[in-house]
């Protein structure tokens, strides 16, 4: 009883603060989808599919960073690349990557392209705090058993990771810390982080 009593006060937290936080910053997402617009005519936002709480997929969406024709830049550059093809299959990202535009580059730096997923919390998939968004592969590769447990909670727009380096960490210290969260998570760890996050976005720590 207490497991769901802790879930449904999540829940309404969750929903609750990011119903009122979407209306304080809609003039920032119609300013930020106009700049993308301008900048590089095609769709504004992007949804990539993550690995939501029992294993479901869904659609995790951002503020479009890239051209439009990233996929075809992307196999492109890493062909001709070994080193930055080695840092994406390590990684699943590039600290360089060529396919961000300018205010894409922006958007990242300041983790403004991650706002959109403040709609994913809306529609119950996402929570505010929670392990980070994965894809299966990643899931796969990397998580081993720990797979199972993090399918037994939502993931987070923010969480451990993000306040304790984020792309400077490891992946077996990103591991770790979404074990870390999941196992050790309560409302007052979530205010902390949350709390914390403020400071890590306004220095970019981590952060491209």
């Amino acid at each position: 009883m207490s497991n769901y009593i802790g879930n449904l006060a999540k829940n309404v937290f969750d929903f609750s603060l990011t119903a009122v936080g979407t209306i304080c910053i809609s003039p920032l997402l119609v300013y930020i989808a106009y700049r993308i617009k301008k900048e590089d005519p095609g769709p504004i936002f992007f949804a990539h599919e993550r690995i939501g709480k029992n294993g479901k997929p869904f659609p995790c969406y951002k503020f479009r960073s890239m051209v439009t024709n990233s996929q075809e830049m992307l196999q492109q550059y890493l062909t001709e690349n070994p080193a930055a093809k080695e840092e994406w299959e390590r990684e699943f990202k590039l600290k360089n990557d060529p396919r961000v535009t300018p205010i894409g580059k922006v958007l990242r730096r300041t983790s403004l392209d991650e706002l959109p997923q403040i709609f994913n919390v809306l529609r119950g998939e996402m929570s505010l705090v929670g392990p980070r968004p994965v894809i299966q592969e990643e899931l796969d590769k990397y998580y081993g058993e720990t797979a199972k447990l993090y399918c037994t909670v939502k993931p987070g727009i923010t969480g451990l990771w993000q306040v304790s380096g984020r792309s400077d960490t490891t992946y077996d210290e990103r591991v770790a810390m979404d074990e870390s969260y999941i196992n050790n998570r309560s409302f007052l760890g979530d205010i902390v982080i949350l709390w914390k996050t403020i400071g890590v976005v306004a220095l970019k720590k981590g952060a491209y």
